[in-house]
Protein backbone atom coordinates (compact mmCIF):
# COMPACT_ATOMS: atom_id res chain seq x y z
CA UNK A 1 0.00 0.00 0.00
CA UNK A 2 1.51 3.40 -0.75
CA UNK A 3 1.69 6.51 1.27
CA UNK A 4 -0.93 8.69 -0.36
CA UNK A 5 -3.14 5.63 0.09
CA UNK A 6 -2.48 4.63 3.74
CA UNK A 7 -2.78 8.16 5.26
CA UNK A 8 -6.38 8.70 3.50
CA UNK A 9 -7.36 5.04 4.90
CA UNK A 10 -9.18 4.48 8.26
CA UNK A 11 -6.10 3.64 10.75
CA UNK A 12 -8.09 2.29 14.07
CA UNK A 13 -7.26 -1.18 13.90
CA UNK A 14 -3.96 -1.30 12.29
CA UNK A 15 -0.25 -2.30 13.84
CA UNK A 16 2.04 0.09 13.55
CA UNK A 17 5.78 0.62 14.70
CA UNK A 18 7.49 4.00 15.78
CA UNK A 19 10.50 4.03 13.48
CA UNK A 20 11.66 7.62 14.32
CA UNK A 21 10.81 9.35 16.96
CA UNK A 22 12.09 12.41 18.95
CA UNK A 23 11.37 10.29 22.63
CA UNK A 24 13.87 8.13 21.95
CA UNK A 25 11.97 5.83 24.33
CA UNK A 26 9.56 5.10 21.86
CA UNK A 27 11.89 3.90 18.83
CA UNK A 28 10.90 0.74 17.80
CA UNK A 29 7.71 0.10 19.73
CA UNK A 30 4.27 -1.74 18.12
CA UNK A 31 1.17 -1.57 19.12
CA UNK A 32 -2.18 -1.46 17.70
CA UNK A 33 -4.34 1.85 17.16
CA UNK A 34 -7.03 1.89 18.96
CA UNK A 35 -8.26 5.39 18.94
CA UNK A 36 -7.51 8.86 16.85
CA UNK A 37 -7.27 12.26 17.29
CA UNK A 38 -6.17 14.98 15.46
CA UNK A 39 -3.38 15.11 17.27
CA UNK A 40 -2.21 11.82 18.45
CA UNK A 41 -2.92 8.00 18.58
CA UNK A 42 -3.69 5.96 21.04
CA UNK A 43 -1.75 2.79 20.88
CA UNK A 44 -2.35 -0.81 22.95
CA UNK A 45 1.18 -2.04 23.54
CA UNK A 46 1.45 -5.24 25.58
CA UNK A 47 -1.28 -5.19 28.41
CA UNK A 48 -0.50 -1.32 28.56
CA UNK A 49 -2.53 1.90 26.24
CA UNK A 50 0.03 4.55 25.34
CA UNK A 51 -0.67 7.81 23.97
CA UNK A 52 1.90 9.10 21.38
CA UNK A 53 2.04 12.39 19.35
CA UNK A 54 1.91 12.28 16.08
CA UNK A 55 4.10 14.89 15.20
CA UNK A 56 7.23 13.47 17.16
CA UNK A 57 7.58 9.86 15.22
CA UNK A 58 7.66 8.73 12.37
CA UNK A 59 5.05 5.49 11.60
CA UNK A 60 5.82 2.39 9.54
CA UNK A 61 2.59 0.31 8.84
CA UNK A 62 2.21 -3.27 8.03
CA UNK A 63 -0.43 -3.82 5.15
CA UNK A 64 -1.00 -6.32 2.45
CA UNK A 65 2.43 -8.12 2.70
CA UNK A 66 4.24 -4.25 2.51
CA UNK A 67 5.57 -1.94 5.25
CA UNK A 68 4.41 1.72 4.46
CA UNK A 69 6.57 4.32 6.34
CA UNK A 70 4.93 7.70 6.85
CA UNK A 71 5.55 10.23 8.92
CA UNK A 72 3.50 11.84 11.54
CA UNK A 73 3.21 14.99 10.50
CA UNK A 74 1.39 13.72 7.62
CA UNK A 75 -1.52 12.31 10.15
CA UNK A 76 -1.90 15.34 11.62
CA UNK A 77 -5.94 16.02 10.32
CA UNK A 78 -8.93 14.67 12.43
CA UNK A 79 -9.79 10.86 11.22
CA UNK A 80 -12.96 11.96 9.60
CA UNK A 81 -11.06 14.49 7.82
CA UNK A 82 -8.27 12.99 7.01
CA UNK A 83 -9.93 10.97 4.04
CA UNK A 84 -11.13 14.36 2.39
CA UNK A 85 -7.71 16.41 3.25
CA UNK A 86 -4.68 14.15 2.73
CA UNK A 87 -2.43 15.54 0.29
Amino acid sequence: MDKDRIVKDELIGRYVTIKECTDPNWINLSGRIIDETKNTFLLKIGNQNKRIAKNIATFEFGCERKKTVVEGKRLLFRPEDRVKKAR
